[in-house]
Formats: structure tokens, sequence, C-alpha cells
């Protein structure tokens, strides 16, 4: 009897290798800019000039300034994804909780953190238009809902609070601007500044 043949995966093209290896390169271009100068200020004759292309060429992967946002954005939640992968399945819903929003504050430190308007019709729109980032989003923030609700059955986290109010106030870490304005002082180390953020954020101002 012959062994079973492994079904071989579709041979990529050169062409589409370079075509892949760009849009990476745009969207971590973006995803730079929008860290540095937020959405408002970021220009799309930016991002080809940081990619090295002209801009007829950076519109044929992705339309408008909206569309470039929103690539970052997914690309943001797929990292979160990947990390949130690595967490050991024994830690406590706590643990894990306190893990992801001091990776998320790391990753705002290293000016790696898609700065968004809060308030955007036009990119609101695309973002919530956009599937990828929509099916990203729910697996995270249903990952994340359910170690709060987990937390706050075992009353490590007031169960007063809506899981949804929590799990906004955990999001927020991710662009706080408090990171920024205590790094900029440059009197304080990042593990400092995360570890500070991170106890307000989990245990408030109360003296213990």
């Amino acid at each position: 009897m012959k062994p079973a043949l492994t079904p071989k995966s579709p041979k990529v093209s050169f062409k589409q290798q370079m075509l892949q290896a760009r849009e990476e390169a745009i969207v971590q271009t973006v995803n730079r800019l929008l860290a540095e100068k937020g959405f408002e200020a970021m220009t799309v004759d930016e991002v080809a000039a940081g990619v090295g292309i002209a801009k007829a060429s950076l519109y044929k992967h992705f339309p408008s300034k909206e569309d470039l946002a929103a690539a970052a954005m997914v690309r943001v939640l797929h990292r979160t994804q990947a990390f949130l992968l690595t967490l050991p399945p024994t830690d406590t819903p706590l643990a894990k909780l306190k893990a992801m929003v001091r990776w998320a504050m790391e990753v705002q430190l290293a000016g790696e953190m898609p700065s968004l308007p809060s308030q955007n019709s036009s990119l609101r729109a695309n973002l919530m238009g956009n599937q990828a980032y929509l099916e990203a989003l729910v697996q995270v923030s249903d990952q994340l809902g359910g170690w709060i609700q987990a937390a706050q059955k075992a009353g490590q986290i007031n169960p007063q609070f809506p899981a949804i109010a929590v799990l906004y106030t955990l999001y927020a870490r991710a662009c706080d601007p408090v990171l920024g304005f205590l790094q900029a002082s440059g009197q304080h180390s990042d593990s400092q500044i995360i570890d500070w953020v991170l106890g307000t954020c989990f245990e408030g101002l109360n003296a213990r």
C-alpha cells in the first residue's frame, strides 16, 4: 500500500512574493507613522516616500488613507492574537489580562502602536466594513472578555463593573497618553512607567 500523499501548498510566484513584501513594507510604514503622528497628520505622500514607491503604485495596494489605517489595525490585532497564544494556559485570568496590558504598553512605548482618532466617520466606516479587522477584533475581545468575567467571578476584578467597561479600559491603555508623557520626561525607565500605569489600572490610586 502506498503512503498517502500530503497535498502541496500552491506555489507562490515571484511576482506575488514581491507584491506581498511590498504590502508588508507599506503596512509597517503606516504603522510607524500612525504611532508617531496619528491618523490626521499622516499623509499618503509620506507613506509612499517611506516605502520608496510612487503614490500611484501605493494606491494599487490600498485605495485610500483609510484603507492604509485599517491594514495597520488588522496587523496589530494579529500581533495581539499571536501574543495571547504565548501566555501559559496555567496562568490565572487576571495574570493573562495583566500580561496583555503590559505587552500593549511595551508596544506603544516602542513606537509601534497605531494611534487613531476616537471620532472619524470615514475611518470608522472603513473599519466597520473590513472583514479581517472585525473578525480579529471579535476574537480578541471575546478572549479578553472571557478572562474578565472569570476574574470577576474569582473576586479579582470588581464584579459591579460591566465587563465591557473593563474591556474598553484595558484597550485604552494601549494608547494611554500618560505613557508618552512620562517617557518624554526622560526621568523614568520604560519598565517603571509600565509598572506604575499597570498598578493604577488594576489596583487604583488608593493607598495600600
